[in-house]
């Protein structure tokens, strides 16, 4: 008896699927298209929005500019977002606030312009160029309905993307900070100087400032005591100045003691430096000296030469 109330459970199932599905497959083939626009809208209701998608692409064309268009297409861009299709269903409600920009509808349709791309936006490890697409969207949606109350929603998914930047940015520097360690270091000991220093001009309040900071001060030293002699005096320098701007911003900080002993290091190959330099110029004056003494006995021996000749 049990298996018999199964089976006809299972039959009447399957009877009521296959009726369902003759129904739809009748309404795709139809062209009446108040039908249609019924259907549709009861399919969404129903929450089938796959179905309701494929009817209001046909009778979207038809309605478009009626007084039914509006409902239909707002209902259309929500069956796009419902089946997590948010870059269509983006593109659909920014054509509803644009095209409908007056209806009661227009700031919900804009603030779901701006969640889907939200929504689309990648982690912090891939490319970000979607996440600044969703960041102008939710700007705009902000600036135009200051009062909303989705308002302080949006501020918040701005405040996330900005956290995924941030954290792509911090990801950037520390890859550059890993080629410090490979055969040819000088270009990304100087890329590191320039990301590092980017990086805390674009997130003042990063919690990540410090370790870049520190960062900062021992690849611009490494960077220095690798230098070109006409280089090196200029790059040393810089490195002192960026430990003491170190010990300006954070003057109790853990890396403080590191920081020190870095100073201490590029003070020392300073010094060594200014006296190769002194030598080297004092050389090279007397280099200059031993030269025009020479070029003096030249002349005067070559005015000798002309005397006689005379």
């Amino acid at each position: 008896m049990r298996n018999q109330i199964i089976t006809l459970f299972g039959c009447l199932i399957l009877t009521y699927g296959l009726s369902s599905c003759g129904e739809f497959y009748k309404l795709e083939k139809s062209t009446n298209w108040d039908e249609l626009y019924e259907a549709a809208n009861r399919y969404y209701d129903k929450k089938e929005y796959n179905k309701a998608i494929i009817l209001y692409d046909r009778v979207l064309p038809v309605i478009r500019g009626s007084g039914k268009a509006e409902l239909a297409e707002f209902n259309y861009a929500y069956s796009h977002f419902r089946t997590k299709r948010y870059i269509e269903s983006a593109g659909y409600f920014k054509t509803f606030h644009d095209t409908y920009n007056r209806s009661p509808l227009a700031e919900e349709a804009l603030f779901m312009h701006a969640y889907a791309l939200y929504l689309d936006s990648p982690d912090f490890n891939l490319d970000q160029r979607s996440s600044k697409d969703a960041v102008n969207a939710i700007q705009l949606f902000m600036n135009k309905f200051p009062e909303s109350d989705s308002y302080e929603r949006a501020l918040s998914m701005v405040d996330d993307l900005q956290e995924r930047f941030e954290e792509k940015a911090f990801e950037e520097s520390k890859m550059y900070y890993k080629l410090t360690d490979g055969l040819f270091p000088g270009e990304f000991y100087r890329a590191c100087i320039i990301n590092f220093q980017n990086f805390a001009k674009s997130y003042p309040d990063s919690k990540y400032n410090e370790e870049l900071a520190y960062k900062l001060v021992e690849v611009s030293s490494a960077y220095a005591e690798r230098s070109v002699f006409d280089k090196k005096e200029e790059r040393l320098k810089q490195s002192i100045t960026f430990a003491e701007n170190f010990f300006k911003k954070y003057p109790d900080s853990n890396y403080g003691k590191k920081v020190q002993n870095m100073i201490a290091r590029t003070e020392t190959e300073l010094d060594s430096h200014y006296k190769v330099k002194e030598d080297y110029e004092k050389r090279s004056a007397e280099a200059r000296k031993r030269m025009q003494e020479e070029e003096e006995r030249n002349r005067e021996a070559a005015e000798m030469l002309r005397n006689a000749e005379n």
